[in-house]
């Protein structure tokens, strides 16, 4: 029995040395397997050596245990104590692998093939590994003989005799040579087969690179011929079985596990296509119908198996192939949407612990040396590599990625490389995900050298080589290209201008010459402008080609900074606040109404930032501080025009807030994903534009009635919102649809007061329209009584004269969207009470006033939509388009605004919303028709922004369709998608406006 203070101090000492349970620890050490050496400080030392003790001293008992005999026992445990080279490999491998620890307790004499490598030949290649599974009979065996071959590369990998490349390459050789000897099972097992076909293994991914997991799927492509004399398609089908037979031996699980998975996924057609082709089926296949990331996936084939020469056949036929790919038509497109499409299909709750696929992970870094060497390595055949450390390293030779940039990343790649290696490792498992148990990330940070705090350790060192890597695409594709025009410090590797211009091309610029002269105008120099740019653009540069247009919005940076380059808060701005830059990226890349919008008053740019609680940010400013700030100018100004000026220049900036807000919203930001609700933006724009318009012309008509009539006009004046503006759905490029109303006042002669209100609404309309650097405002009042024939102003007592003997229904339906914006109070909700019994008739409207309705409307479809316009895409009389929702909610509210409060809007979503809650229509009916008002209303105003003039259809021109796509959230390549969605959604509400309008 132990002594209590021996306990106490075996106890401390187990601590000192790393173990987490001194307890379990110190009786396992008591145990009579460990008798001859328990008291060996040893023994101690090298079990606080390993990445988890008490793991590494549990695997120790249970191998002690397994062996057969005294004898096998004791050579065991001397030649532990004697040998500090096996001592440190074994106990290595027992603390960092519980699965290697269960293998070898499984085959006891296994222990002794980590003898095998002593260090005059300490990399084993192919050949070594292939005597190791010599032995192998059948699938059973070959899986022991590769577990043992695996014992022995973790030894040297958890011992530092390797680096994570050489343990990657060698990985990658053992994989070669399972491949090998399964293949030759295969034959062995189907003689008939193998005499019929010749039968190369092509090794993919990292296979192929050279760069192998502990636990990964092997990824192959197999091509196969025909022998001399035999049939091709029976040869064919002999090597698919060949194939098939392999493939079973690597993957199947018995009791000792399997090898691993290998995957066929990547050849022609995916798991679709057939298991093997002809090289001339593959070479078809590839100058037809690959795809880009097919190119990509070919970077790193190599012949492994079977037929070494047919293999070497197949590469060098396709090889050509791979490095024309950068000049495919949709090259940028293709790898963009791969980009993206990594982290999109990251499960949300294992993004922050994805190692391999998250940002910062290793998929980064791969992926842009992978695009480095596809865009360079056409003309550069040192880029070749198909291994990525490798890689790396030729593009920083070839002045294509910064020497220190590439010592990062190679140090990051690395790290993380070797994370992934030993979270494999526990349990040779497949997982890229860092776990989220203390004792396994003490277990990994340990097993890396981090002793001190392991877990702390580890989380700063992931997040520091994570940071490293999310940079990179600054620092592996952007900043090579300023270093090429930017005549930066001597001696620096500098990007060649062919490269640079090739690099444009990839990244999507149309006109990479122009582009580069943008670069060098941008970043040339010693100022501290140039610095502060230099530092910018690569970031920009980066922004601008994930939009449809990357030369329009570096053309559009050139022309804000030369404006604003020598304003000193400007330059500060997009460098110290996070969001400005990225927002004026996409800002200037969207399309072309903000770029105008904001060249015209470059100083808006301000917005773009955090805000300052007055004018700054994007959040839409409240009518009603917008009234007070152009009416307190107008106070200020010393006549009409410049009063109107002032006006017109709130307008144009806060035009430009709102096509911001709505452009940073839509296509979303590195900080914030896209997540807006698609109605809450279309209300978003038509709210804030419809009241920035009311408030332009509330500070017009007090600028004229100021310069004309001094205090007082001699009539009471108002103006009443029509059409979208009285139904707060303003677009960009919307006219406001108004209606003027007056009432003399008390003593004053009808003729002059007539006289004085036409005055000031010819008066407000030329001061709005005259040619200036902001965007006009064109008043339309054809909704009027009596339309363009009929008096621009009335009188309140003529309007209840006109609507009493002459309304027609179409007025009536006019009227529903009627609100009084500017001018007189009063006599605007007067205007209201007089129209309200006509858009909301008692018991609603006859059958006769129904069927002119219908009439009218289907009048409008067979003459209004423009010749040769697809009714399938316009926006506004199409199919299922505005007109057809619009028109089937006011028939609603015609019918049923007398008894139903909630249709007494003038809003179409309110009015829908309160049809739905009165029971008019069905909640599925209504949304249909709620997504299609939506989109076709988000679809005007991406024209708007884009093309910077109004449309109700889908661009023609292709960079422009992009762009619309971009700002509905469509990635590169689904402009087709795009389109069919429009068409599905209006074609269902076209459908509902069948039933509810039409009666169908």
């Amino acid at each position: 029995m132990t002594a209590p203070g021996r306990r106490s101090s075996t106890f401390s000492r187990l601590l000192r040395h790393g173990f987490i349970d001194p307890s379990a620890a110190e009786r396992l050490l008591e145990s009579g397997e460990l008798t001859p050496v328990r008291n060996d400080p040893v023994l101690l030392d090298a079990l606080g050596a390993t990445a988890d003790p008490d793991l590494a001293l549990l695997g120790l008992v249970r191998l002690v245990e397994a062996q057969p005999d005294h004898t096998a026992r004791r050579e065991l445990l001397d030649t532990l104590i004697a040998a500090k080279p096996l001592r440190d490999r074994l106990l290595g491998v027992l603390g960092a692998s519980a699965a290697l620890g269960d293998h070898l307790a499984r085959h006891p004499h296994d222990w002794q093939a980590l003898v095998m490598y002593e260090p005059e030949d300490l990399h084993p290649g192919v050949e070594e590994f292939e005597r190791g599974l010599d032995e192998a009979t059948d699938p059973v065996s070959l899986r022991v003989a590769y577990r043992r071959c695996l014992l022995s590369i973790a030894a040297r990998d958890v011992c530092g005799t390797t680096d994570v490349a050489q343990t990657a390459a060698e990985l990658a050789d053992l994989a070669t040579a399972t491949l090998r000897a399964a293949l030759s099972l295969a034959r062995a097992a189907a003689p008939e087969d193998a005499a019929l076909c010749r039968l190369a293994v092509i090794a993919m991914g990292k296979c192929g690179g050279h760069e192998l997991n502990y636990v990964s799927d092997v990824d192959v492509i197999f091509v196969g011929e025909a022998t001399d004399g035999a049939d091709e398609q029976k040869a064919v089908r002999a090597a698919t079985r060949l194939a098939s037979h392999l493939m079973r031996i690597c993957s199947e699980t018995t009791v000792e596990g399997s090898i691993w998975p290998v995957d066929a996924n990547l050849r022609p057609e995916g798991r679709n296509g057939p298991l093997v082709r002809t090289l001339s089926s593959h070479l078809a296949y590839y100058q037809r119908w690959a795809k880009t990331w097919e190119f990509q996936a070919l970077l790193k084939a190599r012949p492994v198996a079977g037929d070494i020469e047919l293999g070497e056949e197949y590469i060098a036929a396709l090889e050509p192939l791979v490095w024309q790919a950068a000049e495919r038509e949709n090259f940028v497109p293709d790898v963009q949407k791969m980009r993206r499409r990594v982290v999109e299909n990251i499960p949300a709750a294992e993004i922050e612990r994805e190692l391999k696929l998250g940002p910062g992970g290793l998929r980064d870094v791969e992926f842009a040396v992978q695009l480095l060497q596809l865009v360079h390595g056409r003309g550069d055949t040192s880029l070749r590599s198909g291994t990525t450390l490798d890689a790396l390293g030729a593009l920083a030779s070839g002045g294509y990625v910064g020497r220190t940039d590439a010592v990062q990343l190679d140090e990051a790649y690395r790290f993380l490389r070797s994370m992934e290696h030993r979270i494999q490792l526990f349990r040779l498992r497949r997982t890229h995900l860092v776990p989220e148990a203390e004792e396994d990330q003490r277990r990994i940070g340990r097993s890396l050298g981090l002793r001190t705090d392991p877990v702390a350790e580890l989380s700063r060192e992931w997040k520091r080589h994570a940071a490293v890597v999310r940079r990179l695409h600054e620092k592996l594709f952007y900043r090579p290209l300023l270093d090429a025009v930017a005549q930066l410090a001597p001696g620096e590797s500098r990007l060649r201008a062919e490269a640079a211009r090739e690099r444009l091309v990839a990244l999507g610029y149309a006109d990479p010459a122009s582009a580069l002269r943008h670069l060098e105008a941008l970043a040339s120099g010693v100022t501290r402008k140039a610095a502060i740019q230099r530092t910018l653009l690569p970031v920009l540069l980066g922004w601008f080609a994930d939009s449809a247009d990357p030369d329009a919005g570096l053309l559009n940076f050139r022309k804000v900074s030369d404006a604003l380059g020598k304003t000193p808060w400007y330059l500060r701005l997009l460098r110290d606040e996070g969001a400005a830059a990225e927002n004026l990226a996409r800002v200037l890349s969207a399309g072309r109404l903000a770029p105008d919008l904001l060249l015209r008053a470059p100083e808006a740019v301000a917005l773009l930032g955090d805000g300052d609680g007055g004018t700054g940010g994007l959040e839409p400013r409240e009518r009603e501080h917008l009234e007070q700030e152009i009416l307190a100018a107008v106070g200020r100004s010393a006549g009409p025009e410049q009063a109107v000026t002032f006006a017109r220049g709130v307008r144009r900036r806060e035009l430009f807030r709102t096509a911001a807000a709505d452009i940073v919203a839509s296509y979303g930001t590195e900080e914030t994903p896209v997540d807006a609700d698609q109605g809450e933006l279309v209300e978003l724009v038509g709210g804030a534009v419809s009241d920035l318009t009311a408030a332009t012309l509330a500070g017009t008509l007090r600028a004229v009635v100021r310069a004309g009539w001094g205090d007082t006009l001699p009539t009471r004046f108002a103006i009443i919102g029509m059409g979208r503006f009285g139904g707060h759905e303003l677009g960009y490029g919307s006219d406001a649809d108004v209606l003027f109303v007056h009432e003399p006042r008390d003593g004053v002669d009808e003729q002059e007061a007539a006289r004085a209100a036409n005055t000031v609404v010819e008066e407000m309309r030329r001061l709005l329209q005259l040619p200036s650097t902001d965007p006009p405002l064109l008043i339309d009042a054809d909704l009027r009584p009596e339309g363009k024939s009929g008096p621009l102003v009335r009188t309140l007592t003529s309007y209840e004269a006109y609507y009493r003997r002459w309304s027609l229904v179409w007025e009536s339906q006019a009227l529903l969207r009627a609100e009084p914006v500017a001018g007189d109070e009063d006599l605007g909700r007067r205007f209201i009470d007089l129209v309200d019994p006509l858009r909301y008739p008692a018991k609603g409207l006859a059958e006769d006033a129904v069927r002119e309705i219908r009439r009218l409307k289907a009048r409008m479809e067979s003459e209004r939509l423009p010749r040769g316009a697809d009714p399938t895409l316009h926006t506004k009389l199409g199919r299922g388009g505005l007109s057809d929702v619009e028109w089937t909610i006011q028939l609603l509210q015609l019918r049923h605004g007398w008894a139903e409060p909630g249709l007494r809007t003038t809003r179409t979503r309110r009015a829908l919303a309160a049809a739905c809650g009165a029971g008019l229509i069905s909640e599925e009916d209504a949304a249909t028709l709620d997504e299609a008002w939506v989109l076709a209303t988000r679809v005007r105003n991406a024209v708007m922004l884009v093309r910077g003039r109004a449309g109700d259809t889908f661009p023609s021109h292709g960079r422009e369709l992009a762009a619309v796509g971009r700002y509905l959230g469509y990635g590169d390549g689904h402009v087709g998608d795009m389109l069919d969605d429009y068409r599905r959604t209006t074609r269902r509400a076209r459908a509902v406006v069948e039933h509810l309008f039409y009666g169908a």
